[in-house]
């Protein structure tokens, strides 16, 4: 255990003994880790990762979640974006879940990008998939519906509902709906 972290705990276990007050103080002290699990539905990969833990990124954390969104079609293996990352855990710990996020498409190649584009409506030609800034996804034991109200309610970029493929998309692009 590294000295920061020795020193937060130690604080935080002698403030425990003053009261509430100060009880409220110390856990606003404690490192936060940010860990995600994910459930690729193309693969059948699965993994949990905290990929954020004291006060940074954790390099290998993200390398897993990166294999695991990477694009199912062609292997190919892009950074997913942080910001989208910090984004699924904030929407997780808006609905109060713990449950798997099931990924549904993370990042894509341009070529794969171009033939989903070719064969189907709503594939956008500059989809942000294609920057590893946007997943389609859903979480198990939560409403779809309310799963898009608390993405919306996040204002941290753009928001897709598609009631029946039974996901939504989100991404880290500006704040938009559709």
């Amino acid at each position: 255990m590294n000295s920061r972290r020795k020193f937060l705990y130690g604080a935080a276990a002698g403030l425990m003994v003053l009261g509430s007050p100060a009880l409220a103080t110390a856990r606003l002290a404690l490192p936060q880790e940010r860990r995600l699990k994910l459930y690729n539905l193309h693969t059948g990969e699965k993994v949990t990762a905290t990929f954020w833990a004291d006060g940074e990124y954790q390099p290998d954390e993200l390398a897993v979640i990166n294999k695991l969104m990477r694009d199912h079609r062609s292997g190919t293996i892009e950074n997913i974006d942080k910001r989208l990352l910090n984004q699924l855990f904030q929407l997780q710990q808006k609905v109060e879940s713990r449950n798997t996020f099931h990924i549904i498409s993370g990042y894509r190649s341009p070529k794969t990008n171009a033939k989903l584009r070719s064969a189907t409506s709503g594939v956008a030609k500059r989809s942000l998939h294609m920057q590893g800034r946007a997943a389609d996804i859903r979480l198990p034991g939560v409403e779809l519906k309310y799963l898009r109200q608390a993405a919306l309610n996040l204002r941290a970029g753009g928001v897709g509902y598609y009631p029946k493929s039974n996901f939504i998309h989100v991404d880290t692009g500006r704040p938009r709906f559709w």
